[in-house]
């Protein structure tokens, strides 16, 4: 299962010209598909939470967190189901599938300052179920794999607003995608 943040499963605008026009297929660069810039971002946040104990954001609401565990309630995904969330952030989504009762759950982002702030948040809410990797998801690791269901919240949108050569790093996505799911497991975008 793959889910996109804005409930296409997908982009909303993505890859540009050399201009900063978009490109034919409509998208557009941004810093917001560059590492530099989540990397930023996450170093923020993290000196923010060590200060005052403040999560950060939740990136596209609550109630798509929400959304996204009534889905799951829906189609009966167990509650040991493997649940890889790509591209975790502040891992506050974690926290909710935990909370939920999900026992099985891995975040992983390519920030170490965003998976260091993830653990920060998960210590304070007291649990220890939950996995965290430093992982950049077009470049992976061979022991990610076997999950049952895989959770993006905006990494693919990211991704696709990369001003270097995004619509390859795309195709590596999907790569990347089918080879951390467990065979047979359920690919759906859901909404």
């Amino acid at each position: 299962m793959s889910v996109g943040a804005d409930g296409s499963g997908g982009a909303a605008v993505a890859v540009g010209s050399a201009e900063g026009g978009p490109l034919e297929d409509g998208f557009v660069p941004s810093a917001l598909g560059t590492r530099e810039h989540w990397d930023a971002v996450y170093e923020r946040e993290l000196q923010t939470f060590q200060e005052y104990g403040d999560t950060g954001e939740i990136w596209f609401g609550e109630e798509s967190m929400n959304r996204l565990i009534r889905w799951m309630q829906k189609h009966k995904i167990p509650l040991d189901a493997s649940v890889l969330d790509i591209g975790t952030g502040n891992g506050v989504f974690l926290v909710e599938l935990a909370k939920f009762g999900f026992s099985n759950i891995t975040g992983i982002d390519y920030s170490p300052s965003a998976i260091q702030l993830s653990g920060n948040i998960i210590e304070k809410e007291g649990l220890s179920n939950i996995k965290l990797k430093v992982e950049d998801f077009l470049n992976l690791s061979t022991k990610l794999s076997g999950f049952h269901i895989c959770i993006d919240k905006g990494t693919f949108d990211a991704i696709s607003l990369n001003p270097d050569n995004a619509v390859e790093k795309r195709k590596q996505y999907v790569k990347s995608l089918s080879r951390v799911l467990k065979v047979k497991a359920q690919k759906n975008n859901i909404g």
